[in-house]
Parts: structure tokens; sequence; C-alpha cells
């Protein structure tokens, strides 16, 4: 059965397509800059990479130009072979604890959740409309980044604000990477083989986040309200202290929408280095004795370390702990980092283990009080599994 895996953004489409229930990758590509000047796609097929120059003046030219390239490289004969498309929407708040059909009631309420996320719902949601004009006889699945989550206790989710900003206006801890979490979680279960397991699963990339998960389920995540909580991160602040944001605008003036822009896409990584948000550019900084870069390194170490010991002992020990993402999975060093600092829960890695990149592994010592793993993260072939699970 082919089921193809969407993650649409304002200006790109990114898709994958499998052979279900193989999970065998048939195709997968982006489109970029949509609805801008120079616009293109990339597709991988058969081993190769083609790019094409193209004019997107919006979504549902892409999906033309991908139901075209479909047809054309036999990965289909006609469109109706497509039985089920999974999209991925960043905010379901706190209606969907798990992967739906999207009906058109759906649709309406993930619309009446665009102020919870006004960047990313209605771009997601263009993605929807476009595949479902032209490839309308699909099951379309809507996969939530905040389904996983869901299962935090009422004591872990809400803030200590006044109650009614809960009520009225659903101020509340959501967590986002949970297609990724949940990935992880079933991959390490299955490596530990017992479904009760504490696991501490830390998606570390551009934008990052750490969950504790017991008995297969998330009991606490590190981003909140919005993806900017929690960890330091690429561009992002991560956790502050909420006042700032007024001294800033009363000493700059700047408006509440530039100090929010500042902290989203100007701080973390990119914010205290001056360099770049990409992890790779700091430890190139930190190579050359940038000051700063070794600073914003230390700052990124020290929050990450600071989530696993939380969790560690809110967990009340743990299992297992994994890494992942683009940092998690590649970056040798800032995983060396983090578990040196963990020495004291009995962590011990192995050196040689962790020069692994983009590769499964155990990088801990045999004598290690928790064994440590690099997982490579696949939230398609989450999409996937989950959009079949209603094509069956």
């Amino acid at each position: 059965m082919k089921i193809l895996s969407v993650n649409a953004g304002s200006s790109s489409l990114k898709f994958q397509m499998y052979e279900m229930p193989e999970e065998k990758v048939l195709i997968s590509g982006v489109f970029e800059r949509i609805g801008i000047d120079n616009s293109l796609y990339t597709i991988k097929i058969n081993g190769q990479k083609i790019e094409k120059q193209v004019d997107l003046p919006d979504h549902e030219v892409a999906v033309n130009y991908l139901a075209q390239e479909l047809i054309e490289n036999h990965v289909v004969e006609k469109l109706s072979e497509i039985k089920g498309i999974g999209h991925r929407l960043v905010h379901g708040g706190d209606k969907y604890s798990k992967s739906v059909v999207l009906t058109d009631q759906v649709m309406e309420v993930v619309e009446s959740l665009t102020p919870l996320a006004p960047l990313h719902n209605p771009a997601n949601l263009i993605g929807v409309k476009a595949f479902k004009n032209i490839i309308p006889n699909a099951v379309a699945v809507a996969v939530f980044d905040t389904a996983f989550h869901q299962t935090m206790a009422t004591d872990t989710y809400l803030y200590p604000i006044p109650y009614e900003w809960y009520t009225d206006y659903g101020v509340r801890k959501y967590g986002f990477h949970g297609t990724s979490h949940k990935y992880l979680t079933d991959r390490l279960t299955d490596i530990l083989g017992k479904k009760d397991a504490k696991i501490i699963t830390c998606h570390l990339g551009n934008g990052g986040s750490i969950s504790a998960i017991k008995n297969g389920a998330c009991i606490d995540t590190s981003m909140g309200f919005t993806p900017n909580a929690g960890l330091v991160m690429g561009s992002r602040s991560g956790d502050i202290d909420a006042t700032i944001i007024p001294y800033i605008m009363e000493q700059t003036g700047k408006s509440i929408t530039e100090v929010v822009d500042d902290l989203n896409k100007r701080s973390g990584y990119l914010g205290i280095s001056g360099v770049s948000s990409d992890s790779r550019d700091v430890e190139a900084g930190i190579d050359e004795g940038n000051p700063r870069c070794i600073l914003a390194q230390k700052m990124y170490i020290s929050a990450v370390v600071g989530y696993i010991a939380k969790y560690y002992v809110f967990l009340g020990g743990v299992d297992a702990i994994c890494f992942a993402g683009g940092v998690g999975e590649n970056s040798k060093t800032t995983r060396k980092e983090i578990l040196e600092s963990l020495a004291v829960l009995g962590i011990k890695i192995d050196y040689k283990a962790n020069e692994v990149r983009g590769k499964e592994a155990l990088i801990t010592a045999p004598d290690s009080s928790i064994p440590v793993y690099v997982i490579p993260t696949d939230e398609e072939v989450m999409i996937a599994r989950d959009t079949y699970s209603f094509c069956n």
C-alpha cells in the first residue's frame, strides 16, 4: 500500500512516499520557496537526486508537480494508488492525543487553534487542502506534533499563573517534536525489550527538546506553550525570566512583536556566539578559540544537562537515554560534553563508540550505570505508520 508523508510549511512542502507495511521509501523530496521568486524542487529516487527550477506560485501547483513526478518516475501509474496521506500538523492543542482522520470538523478545530500556532497551523492546512483537491480519494490523516505529550499530568502541564489564563485562553505546556519523541520511545523500547522502561529522549537540533518517558508515555517535556521554551537552541532563547520582555521594550522602544522575534530568531547559539545558529559553526569557532562560541556551547550543554538531571530525578532513575536530531545524531563533541557532565550519575562514555555520526549506536561503556544511544529519528515513517493504520 502506498502512503505519502507530508510536511507543509508556509513556503515549503516536504514529502516522502512509502510502500507499507514494508516501510520502503519509494521517493522523497522538498519543494522550496513556494510563492517566492527562484522557487525549485528536489526529489530523490533510486539513489539519484534531481533538482528543477520551476515557478511555484502556491502549494497546489507544487502538489501538481509532485503528482506529475510520481507518474513520470513510475512510482504510481495513477494517483488513486495512493491510499493515504499523512500530514504533520504542529498544533492540536489539548484536543488530540493521537493522530486522527482529517475530516472537515477536524480541520475546523485545527483552524480554531491558529492563535496557538499562527505561523504553522495555517500553512499546514494549506498543504492539506492542496492534496485534497488533487488526490481526493486518499485518506487524509493529521499527525500532531503536540499529541504525544498530552499524557502529561495536570500538575505538570499547568503553569503557576492565574488559573483563568488556562481555562479562558488555553495557556499551558503543550510540548512539541512529539512525533520524533514517539519514534524514539518506540525504538528504545524495542532495544531494551521492556515496555515499562523509564527513558529520556533528547531531540537536539536547531530546535531542541527533551522528554521524560515512563511506560511508553510522556510525563514531561522541555518545550512549553510554544517551541521557544526549554533548552538553549539555535536561535531560540529557551527558558528566560518573563519580565525581561517588558524591560527590553522600555529600554529599546521595541514592540512586543519585535522582542519576541528577537527571542525566537536572534537568541540561543546565534545570540550568544554572534557567529551562527548552526552548532557546526559554533564548534568551528571554539576550535579557533572564539570566547563567545565557547560561552554559547557551555550554556547549551548546561541547559541539556539540567533537563536530563531533572528528569532523572522525576522518573526515579532511568533505564536509558538517547540522542537524536541534527546535533544529537552528528555532534560527537556535544554528546561527549553532555555525558561527561553527567558522570555523577555513573554514566561512562565509550569514546570510540561516540565517534559515530548519523547511525544508531550504543555510546556508553559496558559498566555505565545508564546505557546511552544515538538513534537517528524518523518522523516521516511515524507519519506513514499512523496513516497506514487508518487505511486497513
